[in-house]
């Protein structure tokens, strides 16, 4: 495929500026032409405020337009496995927000579906594709820290908007599914390999929603890792990843959007340093990714193979805790 990659959005979803629509702007390779939205006033007024030419009457026409080469979907989580396998179905690229399903078993059902439909379908973990991510695998894969011995991860905001989708389980809700997916993540990748959990405990907003968890893990190598991540911090917001080692530590403030300010610190029996990278975007990033894989066959950084590992390691942490799974909506 070449050319400009035309994508639609499913939602007028208040993420869609800062992960697609402005990073559309500056990509020559990609367009925005559309959106759908459930209250076609609402796509509409989205449309007219963030210039995209085109509305459709719903989610299912917008996947049959044929001037649509892929969708963006940030839908509620509960709704990424349904609106992406229909998306495939339609044979569009997909571009879905994280966490990619809403459990293990929804995640590899649409999973197969794309490989056996030789389709793009890429999990949104954004900061994956920042250089500050890139330069955390190279400290710990150098052996710069030497073995490393622990990990740890924390994302922490309040969200006292008890309204908010993310306190719903109906639409697979929750701390972990929100903030701890990122976490869980910087994890996997700092200790390059699959976890297993040993132990997590929640602090709920409802019977079935947690609106705060910490989980342990342990690593084939012997690595021990500690995850927090809350949606009722005190902090106002906590970001941050550490990985310790025979010889020496890195500590990261901000991995998830080093375009707002970040440092990675490393302290070894040498010294310690202080690096600091590109300012722009993870999100731009991202889209460079996903159209370079759409229009030239670009390997990716988040296969769905990646995805499946990520969600099946919530399901563990979620049964460690005593928590239901979260369910697909509808």
């Amino acid at each position: 495929m070449g050319g400009t990659l035309r994508i639609g959005i499913l939602g007028a979803a208040s993420i869609a500026p800062n992960a697609l629509i402005t990073p559309a702007r500056h990509n020559t390779e990609v367009e925005v032409v559309a959106v759908a939205a459930r209250d076609p006033r609402k796509a509409r007024d989205y449309a007219d405020k963030h210039g995209i030419p085109r509305i459709t009457p719903g989610y299912a026409e917008l996947l049959a337009d044929p001037e649509i080469d892929a969708v963006y979907n940030p839908l509620p989580n509960g709704l990424h496995g349904r609106w992406t396998l229909a998306a495939i179905e339609a044979g569009k690229h997909v571009l879905c927000e994280k966490p990619f399903t809403a459990n293990a078993d929804e995640a590899r059902t649409v999973a197969k579906a794309a490989g056996e439909s030789g389709l793009v379908v890429m999990e949104a973990f954004h900061y994956r594709y920042h250089p500050v991510a890139r330069r955390m695998r190279e400290i710990v894969a150098s052996d710069e820290l030497g073995p490393i011995r622990h990990v740890e991860a924390n994302f922490c905001f309040p969200l006292l908007k008890f309204s908010d989708i993310r306190y719903q389980f109906d639409l697979a809700g929750g701390a972990m599914m929100d903030a701890g997916c990122y976490a869980l993540h910087w994890l996997r990748m700092l200790a390059d390999a699959e976890p297993e959990i040993t132990s997590a405990r929640a602090r709920l907003h409802n019977v079935a929603v947690d609106r705060a968890i910490t989980a342990e893990l342990t690593f084939p190598s012997g690595a021990t890792g500690i995850l927090r991540c809350s949606m009722l911090s005190t902090q106002v917001l906590r970001m941050s990843a550490k990985a310790i080692g025979a010889r020496g530590e890195m500590r990261v403030f901000n991995p998830l959007a080093p375009q707002m300010g970040h440092r990675i610190s490393v302290k070894t029996a040498d010294g310690r340093r202080v690096e600091k990278l590109t300012r722009r975007p993870t999100y731009a990033f991202q889209l460079d990714a996903f159209a370079g894989a759409v229009l030239r066959g670009e390997p990716l950084l988040t296969p769905l193979s990646d995805a499946i590992a990520n969600m099946t390691a919530i399901d563990a942490i979620y049964r460690a805790a005593g928590l239901p799974l979260r369910q697909p909506t509808g």
